[in-house]
């Protein structure tokens, strides 16, 4: 069997649960084909996201009515306070600047944002959705940063497009992530993390997008530390033991209106 990616298995066990309602670790691995130990972790991560309970040795699904992409899932979560972050986010842009905006379902908010005012920029990004939604405005140019497409996904993952930055400065990158904690911004898929430690690189500033159910939370891997990020845009504010680790690090706290 075809070796699968994270965001491809996690897919696969939502359509297994949609069908079955419930499923063990044993069936998973049976159907899928990777070990009980790889589905213990998609269910954990899974969980996290609320598209499922784990239950002693497997899981059931949280809404019957959940037959939607892992994507689709994560957009509508939180969604109220993506917008205050997308807003507040905006302040920070200036006319005629380059700016790139990972595939995150927070940076799309932005971009929708974007959309509609009245600003010249140049927006490199990694996700399709992204990319169409500024497309709409005349006045802003898109460059969609090539490579694989993440099954189930709009985002691209893989270093193959990254060639492109050789050419092109970035003043901003604007990215979410799974978790933020003293370590920096983490996410589970490593994939993802792989390409957006090269884009944090060629970034003049990292700006992270962390709604306030990702703060204090960490995943499986860094892309950003703490060292590397310029600003943190978030919708409440944050506890005062983080903010010191976050502040000692030169880091900027904006909180959404």
């Amino acid at each position: 069997m075809m070796k699968m990616f994270a965001s491809e298995r996690r897919d696969k066990i939502i359509q297994i649960l949609n069908n079955q309602r419930r499923v063990t670790v044993k069936e998973l691995a049976s159907e899928i084909g990777v070990s009980e130990a790889t589905l213990r972790t998609d269910l954990n991560t899974m969980e996290q996201y609320g598209l499922l309970t784990r239950t002693h040795g497997g899981a059931i699904l949280n809404n019957e009515e959940v037959n939607e992409t892992s994507f689709i899932v994560r957009e509508k979560k939180n969604k109220k306070e993506k917008i205050q972050i997308a807003k507040k986010a905006f302040e920070l842009i200036e006319e005629k600047q380059c700016v790139l905006l990972d595939a995150s379902s927070t940076a799309l908010e932005l971009a929708r944002y974007i959309k509609n005012q009245p600003i010249r920029l140049t927006v490199v990004t990694t996700g399709l959705q992204t990319a169409s939604e500024l497309n709409q405005n005349p006045d802003i140019t898109v460059i969609l940063i090539g490579g694989l497409v993440t099954k189930g996904s709009s985002s691209i993952e893989g270093t193959l497009g990254l060639s492109i930055l050789d050419y092109i400065n970035i003043d901003m990158m604007f990215t979410s992530a799974n978790g933020l904690s003293d370590n920096g911004l983490t996410d589970f898929n490593l994939y993802e993390v792989q390409l957006k430690k090269e884009l944090a690189v060629k970034a003049g500033k990292i700006i992270a997008l962390i709604d306030s159910s990702k703060i204090g939370k960490n995943s499986s891997a860094v892309f950003a530390t703490m060292s590397q990020i310029d600003a943190i845009i978030t919708d409440a504010p944050i506890n005062k033991e983080l903010t010191e680790k976050i502040e000692s690090n030169n880091v900027d706290i904006h909180v959404g209106d």
